[in-house]
């Protein structure tokens, strides 16, 4: 059974603007905490990354991981899927970007992960909060800029 983690920040920009850096990928070395190394496989139309080659660290080890992006609701959704990784059974997740009342964002992530091997409990929820404290690096890197 997966398990799910949800935080939301307030970043002063647009959703447009949010969306921008949290789909340029190869930055997020620069940014992202726990991202190593962040290669993009293929691209659509656009040029929009949609699938998307990470290295990061977890859990006090290196682990690879290849998500799949859909960009239907864009720019206020960036959604995702795994589509392959080396301790993970499946990872879905999305960024959403809500336009908020003073021209600023809300900013949720929200992810679902299944690892291969059971850890317990409170292993689990330290390794949920580093990551979805990724939205509060992003919104470190765009009010940065």
């Amino acid at each position: 059974m997966a398990d799910h983690a949800s935080q939301s920040v307030n970043i002063a920009a647009t959703p447009e603007q949010c969306f921008a850096v949290a789909s340029d990928f190869e930055h997020y070395p620069q940014w992202a905490h726990d991202v190593k190394e962040a290669a993009v496989l293929a691209r659509d139309e656009q040029g929009r990354a949609t699938e998307v080659e990470f290295r990061t660290s977890a859990l006090g080890r290196s682990t690879h991981y290849t998500l799949r992006y859909d960009y239907s609701q864009a720019p206020t959704v960036m959604s995702w899927h795994m589509v392959s990784g080396d301790i993970m059974r499946s990872i879905d997740g999305s960024y959403t970007f809500t336009p908020g009342a003073d021209g600023g964002t809300e900013a949720t992530y929200t992810l679902a992960i299944e690892l291969i091997v059971p850890l317990p409990g409170f292993v689990k929820r330290r390794a949920e909060v580093r990551i979805v404290n990724s939205v509060k690096d992003l919104k470190a890197r765009i009010e940065a800029a």
